[in-house]
C-alpha cells in the first residue's frame, strides 16, 4: 500500500458516484460499463447508441488525459501475457454471467441498495481475494 493517495481515491471515487447518479437522473439508466458497451454494440438498441458511445469516449478521453497529465502507467513485470488474457476472458464471462460488472452492481446497485447488487459485490470480492492468494502464494506467479 505504498503508492495509495487517499485524497485522489476520494476525488476519483466522488466523481464516479456523481457521475452515475448524473447518468440516471439525465437518463433513466444505470452506469454499469458492461451494459453500456453491450447496448452499443447491440444492433437492437440503435436510438440508444450516441450516448453510449459519448459515455465510452469519455471513458478512453479520462485515460489518455491521465496519462497526458501523469505519465504512462508502469506495466507489471512477472505476469505472463497469457493469464492477463486468461483473466480479461474468464471477467467477460463472469460479467455476463452475474448479469453486470464491478461498476454496474459495485456503484450503482450498491446505491440504490439492490440485494442482488450486494451478493455480486461478495461474490466479486471474494473471487478477487481468491484469486490473488493463488497467484501470489500457489503459483508465485506475482509478488
Amino acid at each position: 500500500m505504498h503508492d495509495f493517495t487517499p485524497i485522489s481515491a476520494l476525488a476519483g471515487g466522488a466523481l464516479i458516484g456523481l457521475a452515475s447518479v448524473w447518468l440516471f437522473a439525465a437518463n433513466g439508466r444505470i452506469a454499469g460499463v458492461s451494459s453500456i458497451l453491450h447496448g452499443m454494440l447491440s444492433p437492437v438498441a440503435l436510438p440508444d447508441v450516441p450516448w453510449r458511445a459519448w459515455f465510452i469516449a469519455g471513458l478512453l478521453a479520462a485515460g489518455l488525459a491521465w496519462q497526458a497529465f501523469d505519465g504512462p502507467v508502469a506495466l507489471r513485470e512477472g505476469l505472463p501475457v497469457g493469464w492477463v488474457a486468461a483473466a480479461g476472458l474468464l471477467a467477460g464471462f463472469g460479467t455476463r454471467m452475474g448479469g453486470g460488472c464491478t461498476s454496474g452492481h459495485g456503484v450503482c446497485g450498491l446505491g440504490r441498495l439492490s440485494l442482488r447488487s450486494l451478493v455480486a459485490v461478495i461474490t466479486f470480492m471474494a473471487a478477487g481475494m481468491a484469486a490473488t492468494y493463488v497467484l501470489r502464494h500457489v503459483l508465485e506467479v506475482a509478488s
